[in-house]
């Protein structure tokens, strides 16, 4: 429990915070240009 409070309420909890939704924000945003690229790639080579 302690660490779910140093997490919200602390500026290393805070910061931290911001960087794990970053990270996963970007991944999701790579994912999603990655799977649009291989799917070109394919309906290019296909035709």
């Amino acid at each position: 429990m302690k660490a779910w409070i140093d997490l919200f309420s602390t500026d290393y909890g805070l910061m931290s915070l911001a960087v794990i939704l970053f990270v996963i924000i970007m991944a999701i945003y790579f994912l999603r240009v990655f799977l649009g690229l291989m799917d070109e790639t394919g309906k290019s080579t296909h035709e």
